[in-house]
């Protein structure tokens, strides 16, 4: 890990690199934060994704999809990028990570009050196409607290419902 995390400082010198708890890339510092782990691969081929947010400009995302839909081109990325540092980065991982998205987005877009999938119509409100039911989502990535706007079945009371991803 350490001879990429110096290549990529020299090849692009404007991300800084931050040693830290997890892996990400923020816009705004323009670095990538990362870790390392006993899984040095695995921390290769994430340091390779990160590196392709930063390559690929990706600052914000105004959906879940348009979140889900950046995860899969900073993968496309890495596996382009990742034979120039001879590095060979598992399908099955990046659909395994990928996976971890869908998952989130397919919980998220779960009508809380009939169960059918919906449409999100803001950056943090779903709304059901069947049973009118409106409800807030948080903006935490892998959590899917959520508070119910409206709805027609009164009998249900307004709730605050949480599952996380680990």
């Amino acid at each position: 890990m350490k001879d990429l995390i110096n290549i990529i400082q020299l090849e692009f010198p404007n991300i800084q690199l931050i040693e830290g708890n997890e892996f990400y890339w923020s816009p705004r510092k323009k670095a990538i934060i990362y870790r390392q782990t006993k899984n040095k691969i695995r921390d290769q081929w994430t340091m390779l994704h990160e590196l392709s947010h930063a390559i690929l400009n990706h600052k914000s995302y105004n959906s879940d999809l348009d979140l889900l839909n950046m995860e899969v081109l900073a993968w496309d990325k890495a596996k382009e990028i990742s034979t120039r540092y001879d590095i060979n980065i598992d399908d099955d991982h990046i659909q395994n990570c990928l996976d971890t998205y869908r998952n989130w987005l397919h919980l998220r877009s779960t009508c809380p009050n009939c169960g059918i999938r919906t449409l999100q119509i803001t950056k943090d409100i779903y709304n059901c196409h069947n049973c009118h039911t409106k409800w807030r989502v948080t903006s935490a990535k892998f959590c899917r607290p959520y508070r119910k706007i409206e709805s027609e079945n009164k009998k249900l009371p307004e709730n605050l419902s949480q599952v996380t991803f680990f």
